[in-house]
């Protein structure tokens, strides 16, 4: 009996963000979980489901598209700023969120 050979490619789910608040939620969730790696890759996925290449990332962001190709590569060590433009070719941007609790403490409130 002859083992039939299975071939196996790795999944992309990027079909399944298809509007804007899918994707954000996604980079959300990446963005708090805090891995640096992952966040990489959702920002790989949203551009992959907007169907952009690095180039045209690139040329929107304003940086050579080998930084672009570096930031996002598995290696990568972006500076925050080239992280910046990249999110922002890609029509986003980074949003802090209090992690307090108490958010009177954090707005100055004197309820």
């Amino acid at each position: 009996m002859t083992k039939k050979k299975i071939e196996l490619k790795p999944y992309d789910g990027t079909e399944f963000l298809d509007n804007e608040e899918v994707r954000e939620a996604y980079l959300n969730a990446e963005l708090e979980e805090g891995d640096p790696h992952y966040i990489k890759i959702a920002l790989q996925a949203i551009a992959r489901s907007r169907k952009m290449t690095m180039t045209e990332i690139a040329k929107k962001a304003g940086v050579p598209r080998a930084t672009v190709y570096r930031a996002l590569s598995v290696n990568g060590n972006p500076e925050f700023t080239t992280m910046q433009k990249i999110v922002a070719a890609l029509d986003m941007h980074f949003m802090a969120v209090s992690t307090s609790k108490d958010y009177s403490v954090v707005r100055g409130s004197s309820d």
